[in-house]
């Protein structure tokens, strides 16, 4: 059984769930910046990451196909439109988004590739999207006192062969959450610190696990890997290179230089300010 949007918005509103928003949101800032004028879609149940967007970007839409009892979402009035609709299904045109953030969308779904699919039809050409999952190697997914407790967890290396996949070209990756998931407040506090700590001494397992991918326009001939690429992304703290083609290593630097604006936005990080309160 499935957990209600009722039930994840419980959870992101206790002090607990603000820490792993806190913590999710700062690496997000590291990837993508404020996503300035950017049309930005949320899968699953991303609305507690979305809130940092709402006054940047040009558009922000939680999506969730859960269901359960009624829950009154306050994000309409932060610039963040709700909609109900089956996951595979979304009304919106193809490419209408250049980013796209999926939270507890695939671990539950009853068609992951269906939800990927749909991920890649809406998604811009060269749009950019972040996938984050419940780490299998984590203590998170041990726990159903949390989401990250509930349906399928993944491995780094399992998300990456499948998105790899389904037409899209990974280009981040990383692990987050490493505090406990346990609801006592003091834990909660010290979340930034827990997570310096596990960075350094357990960098694998965090309890969610976070991909960032592109979308493929073509299918790599004989469907091999592509060749290795030392090269380091510039900017991009907490996160791990990993495998492109050369040539794909110029095209998306080229669309990051031209089409991303990586200014500060105040209003992104008053939000993770008010978080870490």
């Amino acid at each position: 059984m499935r957990l209600a949007a009722s039930d994840l918005e419980d959870f992101y509103a206790s002090r607990l769930g603000k820490a792993v928003d806190f913590l999710l949101m700062k690496r997000m800032g590291d990837l993508w910046g404020d996503c300035k004028n950017l049309n930005v879609l949320g899968m699953g149940y991303a609305r507690p990451l979305l809130l940092g967007y709402a006054g940047t970007a040009k558009a922000c839409i939680a999506t969730t196909p859960h269901l359960g009892r009624e829950t009154a979402w306050s994000a309409t009035e932060r610039g963040i439109s709700a909609c109900l609709a089956a996951e595979d299904r979304l009304p919106f045109a193809d490419g209408a988004f250049e980013r796209i953030i999926l939270l507890h969308a695939i671990e539950e779904a009853d068609s992951p590739r269906a939800v990927l699919r749909e991920a890649w039809r809406l998604l811009a050409p060269e749009g950019r999207m972040l996938v984050a999952v419940a780490n299998r190697k984590g203590l998170w997914s041990l726990f159903e006192n949390t989401p990250f407790g509930h349906g399928r967890p993944w491995t780094r290396r399992q998300l990456i062969a499948y998105l790899n996949d389904h037409l899209f070209q990974v280009t981040a990756s990383t692990t987050a959450v490493h505090l406990p998931p346990v609801k006592w407040g003091p834990l909660a506090a010290g979340a930034e610190g827990w997570e310096r700590v596990g960075e350094l001494l357990t960098p694998g397992f965090g309890g969610v696990v976070m991909v960032e991918a592109v979308k493929r326009l073509y299918a790599r001939p004989g469907g091999g890997a592509p060749a290795t690429v030392s090269d380091v992304v510039p900017g991009r703290k907490g996160v791990a290179p990993l495998p492109r083609k050369e040539a794909e290593v110029e095209s998306v630097e080229t669309h990051r230089n031209s089409r991303v604006d990586r200014s500060e936005s105040a209003r992104f990080h008053q939000h993770v300010a008010d978080l870490e309160a």
